[in-house]
């Protein structure tokens, strides 16, 4: 029966009841008269005619002023005369109230999609500066909601076309520090959430899609309660795009709120909504722009950090859009900009875009536009220092290592080929006069970013081998970059898991042969060291030995250098790729006829060094044709060496190849004895040891154990305690070959020259080193090799428990008596594997970060 009755007085009989409403007083309430004409209004609602909108606005407008701007309850007490009057007065307001909500649920029933318009008017109080109105209108509001999403005549009309506004109201008086308003906040806001989700179940019933029964009860009035997340996360969903982003402008325009409530509350919705819906945003330009001027403003400290934070996220979700426009940004930059790039470094999630874009920026940067920027700073690198100068960035830089590495080494080499530019202010403080500025070193700047990648992206052990081995010194070296690249590499084989290694060479794979010159260098430096690890040179469908040999062959001296670089690596693998390293050797020939340049040598030096000492299996048919080939090369270019005015760069390799040189000396073929002692006489002319020319050219082919014993004895005599030990610590490593030879032949000269020291005046852990490497072969399958360790160590016991003769006890008093004149009753002992045994103990014991100093920017 409800609205079919007809009553024709209806209208005239509501404008009396409004009249009488208007007519009450608005400080005090004496009389039931409001309440009692809300409640004939309200049972009026079941005839017709219906109201207008104009009636209904004017009938609602009037109630809500009559009792919304009553006193407060305190006073309505206070000013009665008796306490019995107060009580009344108490109840009275209640019950009017009561009638009130209850006429606001007749004009809703009455017309359902009138309900939004219901709210509206009730925006004054929300709003209102008196706790007691706001409280009134959050309590009609939550109860309005709450009748709307169960009423049984629910209609998918009702429309909220300004869901923005009202969610942005609701959830600042979720924050509002009196309880009794954020209560009934929390209530409005869940009750506003279960008729926007019981709009959608009715929707999805009617596209015939399956319900989301379980969602409701994963919210509450408690959840949303001071939680502007939850709130955010919730209604999400529900915004159009234009919603959603006029939320988000409403929000910045409250971020200056002078109530720290309000401003954290819309700074933490902005920031939940941008990571639950940031791509679907339209004004972003406009809303970073707004961003960037109010975090200039001094925000307070939990509204600043929330906007920060609503800014990773919105670059994590418009990475294209944010990034490029904060790169565009002219220098000097002000803190807010480097707080952003900082800011960015945080959040894992959009850390990792932004890092893909930056590095996407520095990969395809043509040689024009870094012509370009030849004189000025690269705002991609200042960026980047800002963004992983903080702890929180190192799971996305793991996750991005290889390429992320690849790309700022690129940069580099680009980088430390330009003439150094003036200083240039990158980051100005405003604070006013005395104030600091920080300018730019792009070197330093590029060294200080591959640092802090290589140092969170991989393991203390790289920065140890890059400390050690000068790497960043190499690095900012115009001449020597690709020489720290490689470096930086080798000590990535040694510390890190095969599958990164791999990673980094299916990257550099693609481009080796890239028309960029810096991106080529690196990656094929990077590409030939990474052939340091057995795992990579068996990796199916590469053509290692063919890409490097096409380097080899080009003019350029650094690709020559990486080519030939790469080679070695690949024949320090015993057994690997054999064939095709046998057909090298008399390309290396044919390279070194007309080669006068010092690096370039020193490379081909280890790459025959590697020939030599290795052999690459096979049986000793196969064999020994390379190893005479491969001496005969070296030996060819050790003549050449003797016409270098810088010899001294090769010492250190001279000392390298005397072992592989002498242990192959005493192979059974004449003609790999011919060809060793051939070179061992250009060795001695490159390293000024004339004596021992003589002794090679007479009597090499005839004896050659006995040659190998009177050089053994000329070392012993002329050479330091800290040389032998370098040349025994070589030979320990032949003891592991795979080739018995290599093992006997180690042995016997390892025997030649303990047995002309007296160990008794060496450290004991070096001696117990020494029988440590020998103890190795004591279970060797070859009985021939366990007989000559065991004579070996007998040998060494002996030295050592050996005691001094008659002849020379006089001497010993001596000495002895000296000792303890000078305070010193045991002579100092000597060292013998002082260099390499130290960096033993310096590689497992020492863990040393990166060094902050040099920063790139100073003041």
């Amino acid at each position: 029966m409800a609205f079919q009755l007809e009553f024709p007085h209806k209208l005239w009989i509501l404008a009396c009841m409004v009249e009488l409403i208007r007519e009450e007083p608005l400080t005090s309430i004496s009389s039931p008269i409001r309440q009692k004409a809300m409640t004939i209004i309200s049972n009026f609602r079941m005839l017709r005619p219906l109201l207008g909108i104009e009636e209904r606005e004017e009938i609602l407008q009037t109630c809500l002023e009559s009792v919304l701007c009553l006193p407060a309850t305190e006073v309505l007490q206070k000013e009665a005369s008796s306490p019995e009057e107060a009580q009344a007065n108490v109840v009275l307001l209640d019950e009017t109230l009561q009638s009130l909500q209850s006429l606001m649920e007749a004009l809703v029933l009455e017309t359902p999609t009138w309900m939004e318009n219901c709210l509206e008017l009730l925006d004054r109080w929300l709003n209102s500066q008196r706790i007691h109105e706001q409280e009134r209108a959050m309590s009609c509001a939550a109860r309005i909601l709450d009748f709307t999403a169960k009423m049984d005549n629910f209609k998918m009309e009702i429309e909220f076309t300004r869901l923005e506004n009202l969610v942005m109201l609701l959830a600042k008086h979720c924050q509002h520090p009196a309880a009794s308003i954020r209560f009934q906040s929390s209530k409005a806001v869940y009750q506003l959430y279960c008729v926007l989700l019981r709009k959608k179940k009715m929707q999805r019933k009617t596209s015939g899609l399956r319900e989301d029964d379980g969602k409701i009860e994963v919210y509450s009035a408690n959840v949303f309660n001071q939680n502007t997340f939850e709130i955010a996360k919730a209604f999400a969903e529900f915004f159009t795009q234009t919603q959603l982003t006029n939320l988000v402008l409403m929000a910045e325009e409250d971020l200056t709120d002078s109530r720290a409530e309000v401003s954290v509350a819309s700074a933490q919705l902005m920031s939940a909504l941008m990571e639950e819906r940031g791509t679907d945003i339209i004004e972003v330009k406009e809303i970073v722009e707004n961003i960037l001027c109010l975090l200039r403003l001094q925000l307070e400290h939990d509204t600043e950090k929330e906007t920060l934070r609503a800014m990773c996220s919105l670059a994590g979700s418009n990475t294209h859009t944010v990034v490029p426009m904060l790169l565009k940004k002219p220098f000097p930059w002000d803190r807010t900009l480097l707080a952003l790039w900082n800011a960015f470094g945080t959040q894992e999630k959009s850390t990792v875009k932004v890092l893909q874009l930056l590095i996407g920026i520095l990969e395809n940067h043509s040689i024009e536009e870094r012509t370009k920027r030849d004189s000025q700073p690269d705002p991609v690198a200042c960026a980047l220092y800002e963004m992983l100068s903080g702890s929180l960035c190192h799971k996305a830089i793991q996750e991005l290592y290889p390429q992320l590495l690849l790309a700022l080494l690129r940069h580099l080499h680009w980088v430390v080929k330009q003439k150094d530019p003036e200083e240039i202010v990158v980051y100005s403080k405003d604070e006013g006069p005395g104030s600091k500025s920080k300018t730019f070193d792009p070197k330093r700047c590029a060294l200080e970013i591959v640092k802090m990648v290589v140092l969170a992206g991989s393991n203390e052990g790289v920065m140890v081998h890059a400390d050690q081995h000068k790497c960043w010194d190499l690095l900012i070296c115009p001449r020597f970059c690709y020489l720290g690249i490689m470096e930086l590499t080798s000590g990535i084989v040694k510390n890190c898991e095969p599958a990164m290694l791999h990673e980094m060479l299916n990257l550099v794979t693609n481009l080796i042969s890239s028309s960029d010159s810096d991106q080529k260098v690196v990656a094929r430096a990077v590409y030939a060291q990474l052939l340091r690890d057995q795992s990579v040179t068996e990796t199916p469908g590469q053509d290692f030995v063919g890409n490097l040999r096409k380097w080899i062959k080009e003019p350029n001296r650094i690709m020559k250098e990486i080519g030939l670089c790469g080679i070695s690596n690949l024949t320090a693998h015993p057994g690997n790729k054999s064939e095709s390293l046998k057909s090298l050797v008399p390309l290396l020939t044919d390279l070194l006829k007309n080669e006068m340049r010092v690096s370039v040598t020193v490379q081909a030096v280890k790459t025959l060094q590697n020939l030599i000492r290795c052999g690459h299996g096979g049986n000793s048919k196969e064999r020994d044709p390379v190893r005479i080939t491969a001496v005969s090369a070296l030996c060819r270019m050790l003549s050449r060496v003797c016409k270098f005015s810088r010899k001294h760069v090769l010492r250190e390799e001279m000392h390298y190849i005397l072992v592989p040189l002498l242990l192959n000396f005493q192979d059974n073929n004449t003609e790999v004895v011919k060809a060793c002692g051939e070179a061992l006489i250009e060795w001695s002319k490159v390293t000024g040891w004339s004596p021992l020319i003589r002794l090679f050219r007479d009597t090499s082919i005839k004896d050659p154990m006995l040659v190998l014993e009177k050089l053994c004895k000329y070392l012993v005599s002329t050479c330091k305690t800290q040389f032998l030990g370098e040349l025994l610590f070589q030979s320990f490593g032949f003891l592991t070959s795979t080739e018995p030879f290599l093992q006997a032949a180690a042995l016997n000269f390892i025997g030649l020259i303990v047995a002309r020291i007296n160990l008794k005046d060496i450290r004991e852990d070096d001696v117990h080193l020494l029988k440590d490497a020998l103890q190795k072969l004591k279970n060797d399958p070859v009985e021939s090799n366990q007989m000559l360790v065991n004579t070996l160590l007998e040998k060494i016991e002996k030295n050592i428990n050996s005691q001094p003769g008659s002849a020379s006890i006089m001497s010993h008093m001596k000495t002895k008596f000296f000792n303890i004149l000078c305070m010193n009753a045991s002579p100092r002992k000597k060292r013998l594997f002082k260099t390499l045994h130290g960096r033993e103990i310096v590689t497992s014991i020492k863990k040393k970060r990166v060094s902050r100093t040099g920063r790139w920017r100073n003041g």
